[in-house]
Parts: structure tokens; C-alpha cells; sequence
């Protein structure tokens, strides 16, 4: 997702807060999501932030309607990209990897009673992935039969369109492309979200000078060693991780 914002926004300054130290959320209570959700809200309008985007689909669910009660900034969220899938889906079969959060969401129920009338969409739960991607195994043999397993249903189904239904998921795409074959599209909302971003700073007028170049910052409340090392992993280059206190 930031590198989706970052292409999109090259001007802005962006603020990024992992909370590692709870992560995964997909079997976490919608109570605990808020407050967490909550908390790193703060944090990140304490480092200036004049827009949030949640990153997650599973905390998009549980807690963006009550972000927006408690903030007045503009926060943008996540939900799987049922709608694009159902309209590129030539089998009629679209298949939605996702958190066990995201799946029993009232959003997800109603995502599919809007787009999903018209195709059969094959929902997979996929336990465990997100602590692989965490750990930065994005080609482990684990990883790579965790993947194979999730995705066997979805494809003995018939399903042509793959939903990647948690932004962690992103991580491991080129893997999930060589699992699935070529055959299989593979939607996210990352670019979208990216668009609505930019529009929605410009229509609050909050979008950055034309030409400047904006800087990425980082954060982690990880308790592990290793964790800085993973974040540079998933961005792609080396970056300074600093600890995000109190959280």
C-alpha cells in the first residue's frame, strides 16, 4: 500500500507505523482493533499526520467507523476488491484470500451482496500467512505450501480471479502469480486507494506543492531483533526504523 501512495504522491511526506507487536489482526477482537487502531492514529497525528489511510483491511472493517467519529481529519480505509474481480472474472468464479477478520466482517457481507450476486466468489481464510510476511519469509518452503494449500480450493473451483484480500498479501504476490499460473489475474485495491488519497487532498486542499519530494519515515513497536531488517526487506532498500513509543 506505500508504495502504491508513494507512486501516486511523490510529494507528500508519508508516516508509517507497524504494529508488529500486535499484528496479526485477523483473529483479533474488533474491541482490540479499535483501541489499537486508535492508538496508532494518535501517535502518527502526533507526528503530524493530516491524513490516515488503514493500511489493513481487517482494522478497515473493524474500526474505520469509529475513526471517523473520533477524528476530523480525512481516513481512508480498505476493503477487497470484490467489485473489480466480479467485473474481470471470465470463468464467473472469483476466488478472495483474505484475514478470518476480513471474511466475517459486515463490510465483506456486504461487499458481496452488493458485486458478488452476479458470480460465485470462493472466500479462503489463510492462518499463518501474515506471520510468514512478518517474519520477511516471502519465498520460504513454508510460506510457498501454505500458499499452494489456501489457493488449491480457489483454483479446483474454477476461479480465473484471485482477491487479495489483505494488504500483507502484496509481499508475496509474485510468488502467489507462479502458484497460481498465468491464467489466474490477481486484484488488489493498493492503486485505488492510492487515487482516492490524492483526490481527497486535493478536494480538502492538503495536497503537497507541485515538485517537492517527500520523505518516508518509519516506525515499529516490534519486540524483535530483527524487525527493522524485515521493514527494509518489504520496502525494498535499506531505511532507518525507529521505535514508536508508548505503543
Amino acid at each position: 500500500m506505500l508504495r502504491h501512495i508513494r507512486a501516486a504522491l511523490p510529494g507528500e511526506d508519508l508516516l508509517y507505523c507497524a504494529d508488529s507487536r500486535f499484528a496479526p489482526y485477523g483473529n483479533k477482537p474488533p474491541e482490540m482493533i479499535c483501541q489499537r487502531s486508535a492508538a496508532l492514529a494518535d501517535f502518527l497525528i502526533g507526528q503530524g499526520a493530516k491524513a490516515l489511510v488503514v493500511a489493513c483491511n481487517t482494522a478497515t472493517a473493524a474500526a474505520i467507523g469509529f475513526l471517523r467519529e473520533r477524528y476530523a481529519l480525512p481516513i481512508l480505509g480498505m476493503e477487497p476488491a470484490v467489485k473489480p474481480a466480479a467485473a474481470a472474472t471470465k470463468t464467473g468464479v472469483v476466488g478472495v484470500l483474505a484475514t478470518v477478520g476480513t471474511l466475517k466482517s459486515a463490510q465483506f457481507a456486504a461487499l458481496l451482496e452488493s458485486y458478488g450476486k452476479s458470480v460465485e466468489v470462493v472466500t479462503q481464510a489463510c492462518h499463518g500467512l501474515v506471520e510468514c510476511i512478518e517474519r520477511g519469509e516471502l519465498e520460504s518452503p513454508v510460506t510457498a505450501a501454505l500458499l499452494q494449500t489456501y489457493l488449491q480450493p480457489l483454483l479446483q473451483a474454477g476461479a480465473d480471479t484471485i482477491v487479495l484480500g489483505c494488504t500483507h498479501y502484496l509481499f508475496v504476490r509474485p510468488l502467489i502469480e507462479q502458484l497460481a499460473g498465468p491464467e489466474v489475474i490477481l486484484i488488489d485495491t493498493g492503486a485505488a486507494v492510492a487515487r482516492h488519497l490524492k483526490r481527497r487532498l486535493h478536494e480538502t486542499s492538503l495536497l503537497a506543492d507541485a515538485g517537492q519530494s517527500g520523505q518516508v519515515k518509519f516506525w515499529t513497536n516490534s519486540l524483535g531483533e530483527d524487525a527493522k531488517q524485515v521493514i527494509s526487506q518489504l520496502w525494498g532498500k535499506d531505511v532507518v526504523v525507529l521505535e514508536s513509543p508508548g505503543q
